[in-house]
């Protein structure tokens, strides 16, 4: 008795312990009772699948919304879901006599046994400072160096970048450290032509910065960091230019110098990058370390599009396509399927459709995060939230608890996304980076996810099927398992 009666002590502590906790670290609202009336959302899909074309948007949904800005949602009943289901979480480690597994964190510069002292480049400090969990620490001195450096240095070489769809260069700086360049094609106020599809659309220098911004402060910190710079195309580009990339400048009817490079869309006369007359707006990505010293592995995204005028790809048109994903390695198991719905709400986020593979360190393994890189085509529809992006989400029906709190957070705490990232970007050197029309729809799109989550709870028989508080408690581990060596998703 005296054992049994101890471990339900235990048990009741934690529990408040829990409840106490979660409750001062979501947000605070005015509404007096969590389960206040709500109506089920409607977003143009119907259960687990899409039911309207890729080209549809929630415009109307929006508009309608606006008008009841006042009694705004502060989803009180998913807060209280997190609160269940950390305590559920805690109560099965209990239990069953299991602690919370703690990741150990490995930097690259660890498994290489390099010591990260002030003595090396910041380049290099940044680049080996990249672990299995993020590609860099919260509060990170190097980052801010980097981008200093990516602003000010001075240009050395340029070579415009193989493969690719449109023109990039690898810009070299005057002692050391190097960056993917991505020129401004056009002013921020032209977004996504309406007839053109995802996989020909521009790529947004601005897209590069914002998404940057944004990934950091929604925690993941799996984007390398990316600054805006304005160059004198003269100086910084026409003088250092060689071979076939020198013989694209020219100087355009309204006497600006223009160049175009060779690469698969846009690069002729009739889509070339010109100054004003030689300023020249760009972003600057810092690259990521050498693959001689940090191999990558590739992956086709399980919910890549067809790429195709026509043709759909499985996932919109099989209702239970999540099903098929968790039942192969790894994503039957602990992070890489969280990791791939983080990605997905990221994505949505920026409106990026153009997700069609990622990439990890070979490194770290499979317990490790996929790299968020490319993210020219995000930012181009302000009034336009492409449900189809959220697939991975409501396929699934599961989010990380972290993720899902900081959602929870900019939706109803005293700072909203848009007020975070109009502050982040203010810094920048090319301010202002997004126009107000895209960071509102960072706000609206906060709330499009948080409701679809919500349809998840819904319908699920406890919160903790849907909101993960650890990774490792997600398992679908079965025997004869296929697994994925990069290319088994078509």
């Amino acid at each position: 008795m005296a054992v049994v009666g101890f471990t339900l002590a235990i048990v009741l502590v934690l529990a408040l312990h829990v409840s106490d906790s979660l409750s001062s670290l979501l947000p605070k609202s005015n509404f007096p009772n969590p389960s206040h009336q709500r109506s089920k959302p409607s977003f143009g899909y119907k259960g687990r699948t899409l039911s309207k074309s890729s080209n549809s948007s929630i415009e109307d949904f929006t508009a309608s919304r606006q008008t009841s800005e006042v009694s705004r949602d502060d989803f009180l009943d998913v807060s209280a879901a997190i609160v269940k289901a950390t305590h559920r979480a805690n109560m099965k480690n209990i239990f069953s006599q299991l602690a919370e597994s703690v990741e150990k964190e490995e930097t690259l510069a660890e498994l290489a046994g390099i010591d990260l002292d002030s003595s090396l480049p910041v380049w290099e400090r940044f680049q080996l400072g990249v672990s299995n969990l993020q590609m860099y620490p919260q509060s990170s001195g190097v980052v801010e160096k980097v981008l200093a450096g990516m602003q000010s240095l001075p240009i050395v070489s340029i070579v415009q970048k193989d493969g690719g769809t449109q023109i990039k260069l690898i810009i070299d700086f005057k002692g050391g450290g190097q960056a993917l360049f991505k020129p401004m094609r056009f002013n921020r106020s032209q977004e996504t032509l309406p007839d053109h599809f995802y996989f020909t659309d521009y790529e947004r220098h601005n897209s590069e910065i914002a998404s940057f911004h944004l990934d950091r402060l929604l925690g993941f910190r799996r984007a390398v960091p990316v600054t805006g710079r304005t160059l004198n195309i003269t100086s910084d580009l026409y003088s250092l230019a060689e071979g076939d990339l020198l013989k694209t400048f020219f100087i355009s009817p309204a006497g600006n110098l223009c160049f175009h490079g060779k690469c698969s869309y846009y690069c002729d006369t009739g889509h070339a990058i010109c100054g004003h007359p030689d300023q020249l707006e760009g972003s600057f990505a810092t690259f990521l370390p050498s693959k001689e010293i940090a191999p990558r592995k590739t992956w086709r995204n399980p919910w890549r599009r067809s790429y195709h005028k026509r043709r759909k790809a499985g996932w919109e048109l099989d209702d239970d396509y999540c099903d098929t994903v968790k039942d192969v390695h790894p994503y039957n198991h602990g992070r890489r399927l969280l990791d791939v719905i983080d990605l997905a709400v990221f994505d949505f986020m920026i409106g990026n459709m153009d997700r069609h593979h990622f990439e990890t360190f070979k490194a770290f393994g499979n317990n490790t995060f996929p790299i968020h890189l490319d993210h020219g085509r995000g930012f181009g529809k302000s009034k336009h939230d492409e449900m189809s992006i959220l697939a991975p989400l409501y396929q699934c029906c599961m989010i990380r608890k972290s993720t899902l709190a900081v959602l929870l957070s900019y939706n109803s705490g005293p700072v909203h996304l848009s007020a975070a990232m109009r502050r982040s970007l203010a810094r920048d050197p090319v301010a202002p980076v997004l126009l107000e029309p895209h960071l509102a729809a960072l706000d609206r799109r906060v709330h499009v996810i948080l409701e679809v989550v919500r349809e998840c709870l819904d319908r699920a028989e406890s919160p903790a099927d849907v909101i993960l508080v650890h990774d490792n408690l997600y398992n679908n581990v079965k025997p004869n398992q296929p697994q994925d060596d990069g290319h088994f998703f078509q």
